[in-house]
């Protein structure tokens, strides 16, 4: 027996068969666990000890469907395995993971990753939702098939992954296990393989005649051409107005908490700049953002649950048909959803897609998804100048929001549609996707992933808001003879501004703002909160109280549809020249987003203005 003191294993195979939720139970990692194709995008790597003390580390790779590496995702999972990433050597042996339920659409890959000469185990996980499909499976047959060890798992439970580790200890690391050795010449032979997989699946695998399995019931009506889009308009329709009217309370106490620390710091503190700063600098720029966190929380726990259910698959499916309209797939469907968190994380899952023009055009238009950072500007906006009133059975503020959010994915199919006749002509793939088995969500993976959302939000409070804020307030507290803000340090490089953004309707305060929210969009918030408290304004009350006070409500809907369209912030413009490699893309779409932004905010100041508003 060849001992290895570290052994290295890699989770390998198709997208959504759980490697993503066994990497985090025996790891206690933090990948990210969703039920649809494409969540990895980028290889995660842990640690963990066997029961009999072999350490291991593990990698978590993107999802592949054979060796061919069509997409970005596959590619970096092969060269993973084959040991061609840099810096990091292959690995001793695959953990190679299918779902069990799909084992005749798979069972292929596993022959196929025989060609990568390693140790294989094959683990087959969701054991139970098979059974509850009515599938049985003949293990030891299977094995022998293969040729390789089968070992039965449910990823998500203690009880379910005991036989794969129990297994792993008693192997301990002998990498004369299973397929080290390269398959018959036939192998390589894609319809010989495919022949293969049938008649072992014929063979292993039985099952039980049902009319429909679970999944096929809701797919009837999930599904249907006619109902399946109405329900998930109703979907996102019901997740847009919870924001508004589940979220109060909690806005209410953190708003009123904020309040408590600015009047706490002006019991302890001396009268003068400290206090001021601490006060209308770092409290009052902090608290104007994290007082939305609530409804960032609501948000993304209706995202969280669609993903976790299966759900998310199918919405893709449905927009497939929609998307082709515009030149895309449903599978750009699962990059836009994801930039609703943030663009960043949605550029980087375009890696999923194959087809190279479809893949840029997903990036450009990524950044037209409402971001969460974009979200404290409107709910700022709105809360503001929409009333707190009912239309019909419905929260006005929350159909106001639901439609900026329209708006924003209208424009990304126009500009898809125009990208694709122009900068991106070319034909596009059709789709093709795993319909995965429905379930519920695992809850210790549901509140890590909401857990870690808040925290994503609180962190970029404290990373970025906090110093730019800080900033602000000294931009707009010196120098120390300024009679008005426009004597101010923040004043003199506004008014730079201000003769461009003068036309489409912004202030000085707006002008001012701009600047700080390239680093990130809800910056512009704690900034106009800082700049408010440092001036003498009337600032009772939240930051949407003081924008009614303060500005007319055309400026206000003109400063929301600049935030509709606005340039991203820096770093997605980064992420964008490390995805395509080049400068010329980020470069075209901070020219695009900016050419839109200041039309759209143009056209709505003098609209309103014309309705005298």
């Amino acid at each position: 027996m060849s001992e290895i003191s570290n052994l290295r294993l890699a989770l390998l195979g198709a997208p959504n068969c759980g490697k993503s939720s066994l990497f985090n139970a025996l790891t206690g990692g933090k990948a990210k666990v969703a039920n649809y194709p494409g969540v990895t995008v980028e290889y995660r790597k842990g640690e963990f000890d066997l029961p009999g003390g072999q350490f291991v580390e593990l990698l978590d790779l993107p999802g592949v469907y054979g060796d061919c590496g069509h997409s970005m995702d596959e590619r970096v999972a092969l060269d993973a395995v084959r040991g061609n990433l840099e810096g990091e050597r292959a690995p001793d042996a695959i953990l190679f993971m299918m779902d069990a339920s799909h084992i005749n659409t798979h069972l292929h890959n596993v022959l196929q990753a025989k060609n990568h000469g390693l140790p294989i185990i094959l683990v087959l996980n969701m054991m139970d939702m098979a059974a509850r499909d009515g599938i049985t499976i003949d293990l030891p047959e299977l094995e022998r098939e293969l040729g390789i060890p089968v070992i039965s798992c449910v990823a998500v439970r203690a009880s379910g992954r005991d036989a794969l580790l129990d297994y792993l200890d008693d192997w301990g690391g002998d990498v004369s296990f299973g397929s080290a050795v390269l398959p018959d010449a036939e192998m390589g032979d894609l319809k010989a393989l495919q022949a293969k997989a049938r008649s072992i699946t014929l063979n292993t695998v039985t099952r039980a005649q049902r009319a429909e399995t679970f999944s096929q019931r809701i797919d009837n009506w999930v599904l249907n051409p006619v109902i399946g889009p109405i329900i998930l308009f109703l979907i996102l329709f019901v997740m847009f107005q919870a924001v508004y009217t589940w979220s109060g309370p909690a806005m209410d106490l953190i708003e009123t908490g904020m309040g408590a620390l600015q009047a706490g710091a002006a019991a302890v503190l001396p009268d003068g700049l400290i206090t001021s700063l601490v006060s209308d600098g770092m409290i009052a720029g902090v608290g104007a953002v994290l007082v939305f966190l609530p409804q960032i929380i609501i948000l993304f726990a209706f995202i969280l649950i669609l993903e976790a259910s299966g759900y998310m698959a199918r919405a893709a499916f449905l927009v497939d048909t929609l998307m082709a309209k515009v030149g895309l797939n449903g599978r750009a469907f699962i990059p836009l959803l994801s930039s609703f968190a943030c663009a960043i994380p949605g550029i980087m899952a375009a890696r999923t897609i194959e087809q190279e023009r479809d893949r840029l055009t997903t990036i450009l238009i990524a950044p037209l998804m409402t971001c969460a950072a974009r979200w404290p500007v409107y709910l700022m906006i709105i809360g503001a100048f929409i009333p707190e009133t009912k239309t019909g059975p419905f929260s006005t503020q929350g159909l106001v929001l639901f439609g900026l959010v329209v708006v924003g994915v209208v424009f990304a199919f126009i500009m898809a549609a125009i990208f694709k006749r122009t900068l991106a002509r070319g034909e596009s793939s059709s789709l093709l996707i795993e319909l995965p088995s429905y379930k519920a969500p695992v809850f210790k993976d549901y509140l890590i992933g909401l857990w870690d959302r808040a925290m994503i939000f609180v962190n970029r409070a404290g990373r970025i808001i906090l110093p730019a804020s800080i900033v602000i307030w000294v931009m707009t507290s010196f120098p120390r003879n300024a009679e008005a803000l426009e004597n101010t340090y923040a004043g003199m490089i506004g008014n730079i501004l201000l003769p461009l953004v003068r036309p489409i309707g912004f202030n000085l305060e707006m002008a001012i703002s701009l600047i700080p929210a390239m680093a990130a969009r809800e910056v512009a918030v704690s900034s106009l909160a800082t700049i408010y408290a440092v001036s003498d304004y009337e600032t009772e009350g939240r930051m949407s109280d003081v924008v009614a006070a303060n500005w007319s409500m055309a400026t206000g809907l003109a400063f929301l549809a600049w935030f509709v369209f606005a340039p991203q912030c820096l770093s997605t413009f980064a992420i964008i020249k490390k995805e395509t490699n080049s400068w010329k893309w980020p470069l075209f779409a901070f020219a695009y987003l900016f050419v839109l932004a200041y039309i759209a905010a143009g056209l709505t100041f003098h609209t309103a203005t014309a309705f005298g508003l």
